[in-house]
């Protein structure tokens, strides 16, 4: 994919409130989507323990935003809060997906790699909550 195209895929971030989770996730969703699309963490707290931290979430989407916009996704309801706070300072290509974390980072990863709108990538991580284990 040339610079010009992949800058303009949508990014990703993963909040949660285990580091080690968020960064496990990116790796994953990242092999999903190949290396054009970013996928970031944003997880822990600020004293690096469990937790959340707004600067963690905005630092990660200022890293995956190109310029297509950005989905978040969060594990828990109190990290939905952090980023729900972080939002309300960003302007409306910073989704906030009511999705599943794993199912739905994969989602949103394989439809970004596709060049597909930041409301598209959205709506498959949200859409990937009905999705069938059997």
């Amino acid at each position: 994919m040339s610079e010009a195209a992949a800058t303009s895929l949508v990014g990703i971030v993963l909040v949660s409130h285990s580091a080690e989770l968020a960064r496990g996730l990116a790796a994953l969703a990242g092999q999903v989507a190949g290396p054009d699309v970013r996928v970031e963490p944003a997880g822990g707290g600020p004293d690096a323990g469990l937790g959340t931290s707004a600067d963690l979430v905005e630092s990660a989407i200022a890293r995956a935003d190109r310029g297509a916009g950005v989905v978040v996704l969060a594990d828990l309801g109190s990290a939905v809060l952090t980023v729900r706070t972080v939002l309300e300072h960003c302007d409306g290509r910073v989704r906030l997906a009511d999705a599943p974390l794993v199912e739905g980072a994969v989602a949103a990863a394989v439809i970004a790699a596709a060049g597909q709108p930041v409301d598209e990538v959205l709506r498959s991580a949200e859409d990937a909550r009905g999705a069938r284990k059997f």
